[in-house]
């Protein structure tokens, strides 16, 4: 068996990753990136690193439980820093990694044109429950 250089076998690696194939797990990291919390936290951070506190309020509806879940989901993906300065009480911080930083501009991207469209996607939504309603 021929030997392969580092960057050969980081291309054969990532030529197997094949979102289309049920067992891909970049199925999972797409499920994760197209959670709303999770889009909107990781715009929510890009000016700079926030408490949980001010996470809470800039993301109006998000629980306190939903929100630790998706802050732990983003730490283990690599995607948010969690940073702890001793104290009374504790300060907690929260960042964008290198990596979260280039998803960044997808997700912007994503909530820009979900507001942009917002009237569109609600007409169509009106037109096709009143051809559902004429059917019925």
């Amino acid at each position: 068996m021929p030997t392969m250089t580092a960057a050969q076998r980081r291309a054969a690696e990532a030529a197997g990753y094949d979102a289309y194939l049920a067992s891909c797990p970049a199925r999972q990291l797409l499920d994760r990136i197209g959670d709303k919390w999770v889009s909107l936290v990781v715009s929510a951070l890009a000016d700079g690193p926030l408490r949980y506190s001010g996470l809470r309020r800039r993301l109006a509806g998000v629980s306190e439980k939903m929100l630790t879940r998706t802050l732990r989901v983003l730490e283990r993906d690599g995607l948010v820093g969690r940073t702890v300065t001793a104290g009374v009480p504790a300060r907690v911080d929260y960042e964008l990694t290198g990596l979260g930083r280039d998803l960044l501009p997808l997700v912007q991207q994503i909530k820009a044109w979900a507001e942009c469209h917002m009237p569109q996607v609600l007409a169509a939504r009106a037109a096709y429950d009143d051809g559902q309603q004429a059917q019925g």
